[in-house]
């Protein structure tokens, strides 16, 4: 019997969630949206596919919650972006409602699934699916550090001008302008980028990845990435469904590790089939420990606005 994924919110990042976890045959997948008619029309194209593709993967399109009963994993994208003259406190609000609404109902068709959290702010909305849905932290994982670390290795290979398998990198900390992207571990087939890249180009770099969604907004001007972030969602799903042990970095509810306490930070952690196997402390510069910290402190913010 094959696994099922459900992926909820049916706009770019999730519907290109659901072509890349069926084009690898990881599941069958259920694609939920409120909007009627997107979800089925979208995931009919891609079961269309699947004859071409040679993938035996079952794709549906639905409405209804019942449709999504007994999935393994439940990847959540939903919300809205942030529109000209909105605050950051009205989107956080929004996006909290419709967090608790759908968290709500996935857990009543699939109370034993991990829950994958995409949707923004990442970390406070973690934090929040995190508390609604009653699952031990160990089955409710943020997705930021995959993407910033794809991005951080992009900039990294064509830099270097090496191959992108080459290129291992880790991002700590929340997703977005605080994020600590890590030089000392980052590394070009073994050797430390630190000695392959001078400090003020790899500053840049690292500045790059920090502003790397900004980046791709920019020239979208309506719009954000998706091909990169369901990307990366797919990387853990993978890592889950096939049990790899993979070390990669997530958010994830910290207890005192790394000095922070109650907070959903990016770390590196290992993903198997039970979610988060286990949380890998690595040893940090005091300098590394304050980045970190800082992040935490706008995680901080963001979650006292929603009560989480």
């Amino acid at each position: 019997m094959r696994k099922k994924v459900t992926i909820v919110g049916s706009g770019n990042v999730g519907a290109t969630g659901a072509h890349w976890i069926a084009s690898k045959e990881l599941a069958d997948v259920v694609l939920i949206d409120i909007l009627e008619g997107v979800p089925q029309g979208k995931a009919l194209d891609l079961l269309e596919a699947m004859p071409i593709e040679k993938r035996d993967a079952h794709v549906i399109g639905t409405n209804d919650y019942a449709d999504t009963a007994n999935s393994d994993i439940v990847v959540i994208t939903a919300g809205i972006p942030r529109k000209p003259g909105m605050s950051r406190d009205d989107l956080l609000n929004t996006n909290h409602k419709i967090m608790s609404d759908v968290v709500s109902k996935v857990m009543q068709y699939s109370p034993n699934c991990i829950l994958i959290i995409v949707s923004n702010p990442l970390d406070a909305m973690a934090q929040a699916a995190y508390k609604l849905s009653g699952l031990p932290r160990e089955r409710v994982i943020g997705m930021a550090g995959v993407l910033d670390s794809s991005r951080f290795r992009t900039f990294i290979a064509e830099e270097l001008n090496v191959s992108v398998e080459n290129v291992t990198a880790f991002v700590l900390g929340g997703h977005g302008d605080t994020m600590v992207p890590l030089p000392r571990y980052s590394t070009v087939a073994g050797i430390p980028i630190t000695e392959l890249i001078a400090p003020d180009r790899l500053e840049q770099i690292v500045q790059r990845t920090r502003d790397g969604g900004a980046e791709i907004v920019k020239y979208l001007k309506t719009g954000s990435a998706y091909y990169a972030p369901s990307s990366a969602f797919t990387e853990m799903v993978e890592a889950i469904l096939k049990d790899k042990k993979k070390i990669m970095p997530c958010a994830i509810y910290l207890q005192g590790e790394y000095g922070i306490n109650g907070l959903f930070v990016g770390v590196p952690v290992k993903l198997g089939e039970n979610g988060v196997e286990k949380i890998i402390e690595i040893k940090l510069t005091p300098d590394e420990q304050a980045q970190l910290e800082r992040s935490a402190g706008s995680v901080k913010e963001l979650v006292a606005v929603i009560g989480v």
